[in-house]
């Protein structure tokens, strides 16, 4: 079955933002990338850091952000789903509940590289991963 969207942890966009990899999977296919607030407002505070680990200029870095094709979805969209997220990440990093409670609120699976998601119900990819699926479906921007 077709990737038509995807549910985006912050770990990849702030990858995304400093032009790695995971830059691809939103400026090359034709592909849905859906993400919480929550997880936007965690990106925002961390891009400074981003910039200089890589040694960009944080300007340039907060522009690269705010140009990504994404879909933002306030906590109203998957508020039903949280409290369980919350629950099923518990002993894992109880700040990933935003993106798992988005991805079950829309069915969707999640982007992430980081393996805390991973093991859920729902399916996770990693950006190599989802950049080979991608590729293998044609799923090109035209």
């Amino acid at each position: 079955m077709p990737i038509a969207g995807v549910v985006a942890d912050a770990n990849v966009l702030l990858s995304a933002a400093v032009g790695k990899a995971a830059l691809r999977v939103l400026t090359e296919f034709d592909i849905a990338v859906h993400v919480a607030q929550f997880n936007t407002d965690e990106v925002a505070e961390y891009l400074p850091y981003m910039a200089r680990k890589y040694g960009l200029h944080v300007e340039i870095v907060e522009m690269q952000w705010k140009l990504l094709p994404l879909r933002i979805h306030p906590v109203d969209d998957y508020r039903g789903r949280l409290q369980q997220a919350v629950v099923d990440l518990k002993r894992r990093d109880p700040k990933d509940a935003h993106a798992l409670a988005l991805a079950r609120s829309l069915a969707l699976p999640i982007w992430s590289n980081d393996r805390d998601l991973s093991g859920l119900d729902v399916e996770c990819y990693s950006t190599a991963r989802l950049l080979r699926v991608l590729y293998e479906q044609n799923a090109f921007r035209r």
